[in-house]
């Protein structure tokens, strides 16, 4: 029996190796992992006594010969093709093992340059691991580290069986076809124009999840790369597993609070803002925030955009809290999260700007793929449309205002005074009714408050509600027919309106 051995990572390779040599396998390797077996006095050929011919062109060329595909991918059960093997003096490969030069690592370093990139598009290595997959009944083919303990203890039980076969047959695709995405991703470049015939997108597992949304629902979450940031680069430092739900909750925070420049702290619910707030610290923000909707912060996802101290973490655990999310938790914060065990923390730094950085949704029989909304509050950008203008206090809270609505799934209205959402109505089928559910939501709060909608007033009824409820201005859109009219009753009650020329609808 011969096994080939190519690897970039070298995890686990010496015992690997020597567990094959103990049940007779004949150990080929190329290159540095010839290299780091001869090292570790493990007994090892150089691929070229399989193919009869050197490495050439600094390793270019190493396994892309007859002496090593004829011999993976002869069937055994092909008397024709065994009398081939036997004419030409090659001979049978029936374990491969063989993972990728380090693609995406290289890209994502800073400064790398394009040749040093092209340079760890690996050639060889993908089409060894295609040749063994696809004969797999007679080849056993292994790419990860992580299978090594598994394909050994089935070797010496006889196997792997074919079921077995075929899975590490499946990963070995899925790893060659990530590879792939990643390298076309990086020839297409991150400003591309448009979006490509086909795109593919490839993920690493981070960890299989108990469930779904719902405990009949198999679920798993994967990051993009290794290292994006965001939810993928994430650290949990304390509680219990992270769920589906966790994980889309703390996404909605986390790109909330993140795109604040002063201290900000949000408090989430199904994926919506039930509080936010800005100001001087965090514990002060968590504070506003907290007093946006008592009630529904109760089990909530709280994230905060700067070091989580003592302060603000004595008032997050006083409800219950499924999950806190913060670019750093100070020791002082540790000690005080710690009361409450279960609730999951999170220490996670804002998402980098990856090689598939898009938007992704699944409908039934494909998916969309859209940019990132990273439209900001640009108030150069922004007209006056009535006869008052805001205030420089207004023009503040306008500012978080829009910037909040932005995250609210639409229809979104976002009420907002001296730093703090007071009032927040999202996802309803028509606006009025945002509108009054934020207006309920506030109470007397939304007297002096501005308001955000994230698309333009159809008619002035969803306006008119905001004035009865005491908003003194407006940021909205633009662009409805019926803008004149809108516009009027906004002057007729003396309030101003700012229009953006930019919608931020969130389905």
């Amino acid at each position: 029996m011969r096994a080939l051995l190519s690897v970039s990572d070298k995890s686990g390779l010496a015992g690997f190796a020597r567990g094959l040599q103990r049940m007779g396998f004949e150990i080929y390797a190329t290159g540095s992992t010839l290299e780091a077996l001869v090292d570790a006095a493990v007994d090892a050929h150089p691929v070229s006594d399989l193919t009869g011919f050197p490495e050439i062109m600094d390793g270019r060329i190493k396994t892309l010969h007859p002496g090593v595909h004829a011999g993976l991918l002869a069937r055994r059960n092909k008397p024709d093709h065994m009398a081939a093997l036997e004419r030409h003096g090659l001979k049978t490969i029936d374990l491969v093992c063989c993972n990728l030069y380090p693609f995406v690592e290289t890209v994502n370093r800073q400064g790398v340059t394009v040749e040093e990139a092209v340079e760890q598009i690996d050639i060889g290595g993908p089409a060894m691991i295609r040749a063994a997959a696809k004969n797999h009944e007679s080849v056993v083919v292994v790419v990860r580290p992580e299978r090594y303990t598994q394909v050994l203890e089935e070797l010496h039980a006889g196997g792997p069986d074919q079921a077995a076969r075929r899975r590490l047959a499946a990963e070995a695709y899925a790893h060659t076809a990530a590879y792939d995405a990643w390298i076309a991703a990086y020839m297409r470049g991150h400003d591309a124009p448009g979006f490509p015939t086909e795109i593919s997108f490839a993920g690493r597992l981070a960890q299989p999840l108990k469930y779904g949304e719902n405990e009949h629902q198999q679920a798993a979450f994967y990051r993009f790369g290794p290292d994006p940031g965001g939810l993928g680069g994430a650290q949990q430092v304390q509680g219990k597993e992270l769920g589906f739900n966790n994980i889309q909750d703390a996404s909605a925070a986390l790109q909330l609070v993140n795109d604040f420049n002063r201290p900000a702290v949000a408090i989430i619910k199904h994926t919506n803002p039930c509080g936010l707030a800005v100001a001087d610290d965090l514990a002060l923000a968590y504070r506003m925030a907290y007093e946006c909707d008592k009630v529904s912060a109760f089990g909530g996802v709280v994230a905060v955009n700067g070091q989580l101290d003592r302060a603000t973490a004595e008032q997050i655990v006083q409800i219950v809290t499924h999950v806190v999310i913060a670019p750093e938790v100070l020791d002082e914060a540790t000690e005080v999260l710690a009361r409450r065990k279960s609730m999951i923390v999170l220490v996670a730094e804002p998402a980098r700007k990856v090689l598939l950085d898009f938007d992704v949704r699944s409908v039934p029989g494909g998916f969309l793929v859209q940019d990132w909304d990273r439209e900001g509050f640009d108030r150069a950008a922004c007209t006056v449309a009535t006869k008052r203008t805001p205030t420089e206090a207004e023009w503040e809270q306008l500012g978080y205002a829009w910037t909040a609505v932005k995250h609210v799934k639409s229809n979104a209205i976002v009420m907002f005074k001296e730093g703090s959402a007071v009032g927040v109505g999202a996802g309803q089928m028509s606006r009025v009714e945002a509108v009054q559910i934020a207006a309920h939501r506030a109470g007397e709060r939304a007297v002096g408050s501005v308001m955000a909608s994230d698309a333009f007033f159809p008619f002035a009824d969803g306006l008119e509600e905001g004035i009865r409820a005491g908003v003194t201005a407006v940021i909205q859109p633009g662009g409805s027919l019926k803008d004149g009219e809108v516009v009027a009753v906004a002057d007729s009650a003396g309030i101003a309106m700012v229009m953006t020329g930019r919608r931020h609808f969130k389905h």
